[in-house]
């Protein structure tokens, strides 16, 4: 699955987003959806399919790794499940409404195998200090 794009958005008075309906025809028309906190105070938006891949890469790290056992208990403890009603949105959860501090006016965000939601004020601001460096970063990350 090849999730692109950005999709300026407004939530509603109950917190709920819409979907666009070319990101659910990509997401396969599922009915739930993950809903996890990301960095940068973004919230990650998963089918349950691409979360089990995601736990799967994680669990490569030992259970040794402090770091790896702090990322998974605030990752999994804050994930929930979300319901797509039949007009394509989902409720965000409070919670992570505040984690993200998201208002009115969101972005939506296609990351390849997973949706990001930003607050937009902080999505302009993010392309705007890194855009510049988006050749660098190119190179950097073809190396890898």
């Amino acid at each position: 699955m090849l999730l692109t794009g950005t999709h300026p958005r407004a939530l509603d008075d109950k917190n709920r987003l819409v979907l666009p309906k070319r990101v659910r025809d990509l997401l396969g028309q599922p009915e739930v959806l993950f809903v996890t906190p990301g960095p940068d105070r973004s919230l990650w938006l998963y089918t349950q399919t691409d979360l089990e891949r995601l736990a799967e890469k994680l669990d490569q790290s030992p259970a040794t790794d402090a770091e790896a056992r702090v990322f998974r208990r605030l990752y999994f403890a804050q994930a929930e499940s979300v319901d797509i009603d039949r007009n394509g949105r989902i409720l965000l959860p409070d919670r992570l409404l505040q984690f993200a501090d998201l208002k009115q006016e969101v972005v939506l965000i296609g990351v390849r195998d997973h949706l990001e939601v930003w607050d937009g004020i902080r999505w302009r601001d993010y392309v705007e200090q890194h855009a510049p460096r988006f050749d660098a970063v190119a190179e950097n990350a073809f190396r890898k």
